[in-house]
């Protein structure tokens, strides 16, 4: 006589999400958080966490569900920051058809006395311009840990920061995308995760169905002053040639806000993406008008967002000021 093999235990959050399609359901806030605390902590085995991923991404995540793996996610990281930080700015996508000029908008933002963590991990996805190389060329150091981070941000009011420093198995987990095929759930957490408890928080997506998703898994967190947007690429980046639907939650409320494309035509897209072409928009050796409308029309919208302003169009002028007095030499190589 046998015993019977006694189930794994992270085997109950395969089950729930795998069931079929009458028995399957979505996993509760308190279900997410226990599963990935047993990921996190290395608890579960190589072909569970596959089946749990691809099952996730066939479903897609629900707000409770993101809301518990974040939380997990912060309770794993164990860190208290000793810098109060302004905004958290996360930058996971990678850029395709564009430079990011969103860089320039923070560094505008840092320049007149905010706060901005940038968290992101760059290389999971075949040709893409990552923004950790790009920060490389433009001379802006990256930080190799949440305290040099800290520095940074009282030295500059600017950090970037790989998700590798920051929680290693979620920057191991989001590597696996060129095994997998797919992105999976972690795309999504990841970018909520502000680990710096940043008083407010703005992200990009590129699918706009994920843009409610994070709008009320924030909700879910407490966060008092987020933004979520279809960024260009992907990343927390207003394209000035559309519309740009900006949802965010603000003192606990969700609202919705549509802001207008900035051109009437579409521009081509660049036909190579040379991240130097930055330093000479910056520097004013270069003029191009849909980088200078990104870089203003991005920090506008993160203007608004901390209150630095109470209008798109008192925003707008605002960062417009910004650019026109920003400080030319900030960046040498």
């Amino acid at each position: 006589m046998t015993l019977t093999e006694q189930e794994h235990p992270f085997a109950e959050f395969i089950k729930i999400l795998g069931k079929g399609k009458k028995g399957a359901r979505p996993l509760t806030q308190d279900e997410a958080y226990r599963a990935m605390k047993m990921i996190l902590a290395d608890q579960v085995l190589p072909i569970q966490l596959g089946a749990f991923l691809m099952l996730m991404r066939i479903k897609e995540e629900t707000s409770e569900e993101l809301a518990g793996f974040v939380l997990a996610a912060r309770e794993s990281m164990q860190f208290e920051p000793q810098v109060q930080v302004d905004l958290d700015w996360s930058s996971y996508a990678g850029k395709r058809r564009h430079l990011p000029w969103f860089l320039l908008a923070t560094f505008l933002l840092a320049e007149n006395g905010v706060k901005v963590f940038m968290h992101g991990a760059g290389g999971h996805t075949q040709g893409r311009v990552y923004t950790e190389k790009v920060l490389q060329v433009l001379g802006v150091a990256p930080a190799n840990s949440l305290a040099e981070a800290e520095q940074q941000l009282q030295a500059s009011n600017f950090s970037y920061l790989s998700l590798a420093h920051i929680c290693q198995p979620l920057y191991d987990m989001i590597n696996l995308r060129p095994v997998m095929g797919l992105r999976s759930p972690v795309h999504t957490l990841v970018r909520l995760l502000n680990p710096f408890k940043a008083s407010h928080s703005i992200q990009g997506i590129f699918h706009p169905s994920y843009r409610q998703v994070h709008q009320k898994a924030a909700l879910l967190l407490g966060e008092r002053n987020m933004a979520v947007l279809k960024g260009e690429g992907g990343e927390t980046e207003r394209n000035p040639d559309v519309e740009c639907l900006v949802q965010s939650v603000r003192d606990g409320e969700l609202l919705d806000e549509l802001w207008p494309a900035l051109f009437a035509r579409r521009h081509m897209k660049a036909e190579e993406l040379n991240p130097e072409q930055l330093l000479a928009v910056w520097r004013g050796e270069m003029e191009d008008e849909f980088a200078e409308a990104t870089v203003i029309g991005t920090a506008a919208v993160a203007l608004k967002l901390l209150g630095k302003a109470e209008t798109q169009e008192q925003a707008h002028a605002l960062a417009q000021g910004y650019w026109a007095a920003r400080n030319r030499q900030r960046l040498s190589v």
